[in-house]
């Protein structure tokens, strides 16, 4: 989805050019790095190839077709454009997850209008065996919610179980929808409310299912997860970036990576503390590798959350200022 702040964007990019993320110049997959594919301008998701290590499948979100791109974390560069055949014509692409299953999942379900469309889409295909361009057949799944329509950015798929969850939008509060233990065809698949979220601009689970994700604008948080449903929560280190879209686990749990929209969008590395993926009862973000540091995300834990928090907090309050001043000029 486009920004939020459209009235001072550019004030935003000048408040945030000091915490801007650095990415890493390393050889290394699950690196930072900077998506290169011009083609991208809007990455809405993020997910961890399981089978073709150091890639990441991405999206964009509206306005672009059909389209799914697999790109290099060593160079930036779209090593694979993968068309989804099959399928109506996409409205709002805001995720992507991956399954046990081995499929990619891929959420139409952005909805800016908050609530007009009575219905969205999920579309699953085989991850490819090969990176080249390719036409792939989809299968559409027709989505509705128990409670009615509403917007949404965020959809994971439970790396043991295979259930999709998704997880609304709002400013006063999402919800976290989980849908039936499996998807049909010729049938709507309702999902129906299991949790209370914050505002959620997308969400990934751990390898090992035991943690969940979501992030938000300036900040992330961390869910125990079990029998379907969150449990304690904490605060998760997250970098502040220029428009924080997407978030998702490196394939062996090892890192959180999280995404952002624009053209030559960076993608930070955060380090997951020890190496279960979340699921050693530690809270997933505690550390950060050198190219996530400069980012905020600097071996800190919570109180560096807080201090990213806090700066946007400022970042927000700095451009409020900003429109305020320019509006008493225009009244002198």
């Amino acid at each position: 989805m486009r920004s939020y702040l459209t009235v001072s964007g550019a004030a935003a990019l000048l408040l945030l050019a000091g915490a801007a993320p650095a990415v890493a110049s390393g050889d290394g997959a699950d690196r930072s790095f900077t998506i290169e594919d011009p083609r991208i301008t809007e990455s809405s998701g993020l997910a961890a190839s399981r089978a073709h290590p150091g890639i990441y499948w991405t999206h964009n979100d509206s306005d672009d077709g059909p389209y799914i791109y697999a790109v290099d974390s060593r160079t930036g560069k779209t090593v694979a454009t993968i068309t989804m055949q099959g399928v109506g014509r996409p409205r709002d692409v805001e995720a992507i997850s991956i399954g046990p299953d081995g499929n990619l999942y891929v959420g139409d379900i952005g909805d800016n209008l908050n609530g007009s469309w009575d219905h969205v889409w999920i579309y699953r295909f085989p991850e490819p065996k090969q990176l080249k361009d390719a036409t792939v057949r989809a299968t559409q799944f027709d989505v509705k919610y128990a409670d009615g329509p509403r917007n949404a950015e965020a959809l994971m798929v439970h790396p043991t179980t295979g259930r999709v969850y998704i997880a609304s939008k709002n400013e006063d509060g999402g919800g976290l929808y989980e849908g039936p233990a499996k998807l049909t065809t010729g049938a709507t698949n309702v999902f129906r409310r299991v949790g209370e979220v914050p505002w959620v601009t997308d969400g990934a689970f751990s390898p090992d299912g035991k943690e969940l994700v979501l992030r938000s604008y300036f900040s992330a948080r961390g869910y125990a997860f079990g029998d379907g449903r969150l449990g304690a929560d904490h605060a998760v280190q997250a970098p502040l970036q220029r428009q924080a879209e997407s978030v998702t686990y490196t394939a062996d749990g090892s890192a959180l990576m999280f995404g952002s929209e624009g053209a030559q969008s960076d993608v930070v590395r955060v380090d997951v503390s020890g190496s279960g993926g979340g699921g050693d009862g530690k809270p997933p973000s505690r550390g950060g590798d050198s190219s996530a540091a400069s980012a905020g995300a600097g071996g800190g834990g919570t109180g560096d959350v807080k201090g990213t928090t806090l700066t946007g907090v400022l970042v927000l309050a700095g451009i409020g200022f900003l429109v305020f001043m320019g509006r008493r000029r225009k009244g002198r």
